[in-house]
């Protein structure tokens, strides 16, 4: 009896192909790895050597301009207030970071930042706004980065860091000036 020839059509090479992928898979990975063990040094090396490593005084000159010292170039010209955009009367009071004066957070104010001396709070202007109250205070600016509670629409509230001190300013009607 003669041995019958095999013959390899499309579906019998892609059975074979399925059945034996997790082998195939293996080898097509195992290639892989060795061609980049083999080859490592060829994919990464750079054929600049010099370049990898600067001379002194490159190294020095990075220094500087990374900390800034190699040239003064001035300083920009300070902003002053200017003119207020306008001006209004409005009841004066002064609060402290007490929690029955304020909320379950004290010391953050509605802006999100910690309060800090030239802080007051207000519901009618945005916050990030300037003023100034010029009869108690002169030429200091102030900046809203509070809240009142909502009762307290045309009303400004200047955070003082002792409560003695906010008590004792009381409450006055007062010209504010916006900016």
């Amino acid at each position: 009896m003669a041995a019958s020839k095999k013959q390899f059509t499309p579906q019998t090479i892609l059975s074979a192909c399925r059945r034996h992928f997790v082998d195939f898979s293996f080898v097509i990975l195992a290639g892989i790895l060795a061609f980049n063990v083999i080859f490592a040094t060829a994919v990464s090396a750079d054929s600049n050597q010099a370049a990898q490593f600067p001379k002194k005084e490159t190294v020095a000159m990075m220094v500087e301009a990374m900390q800034n010292q190699t040239t003064g170039y001035g300083s920009l010209p300070e902003a002053g207030v200017g003119q207020p955009r306008w001006s209004i009367t409005v009841p004066v009071t002064a609060y402290s970071s007490e929690p029955w004066q304020t909320d379950d957070t004290p010391f953050i104010t509605a802006s999100g930042t910690h309060v800090r001396d030239g802080i007051v709070a207000a519901n009618f202007l945005p916050i990030g706004t300037q003023v100034r109250i010029p009869e108690v205070y002169g030429d200091k600016v102030f900046v809203v980065e509070d809240r009142m509670n909502p009762r307290y629409y045309y009303h400004l509230d200047i955070w003082m860091s002792q409560t003695p001190e906010a008590k004792n300013f009381g409450r006055k009607h007062l010209k504010i000036e916006v900016f």
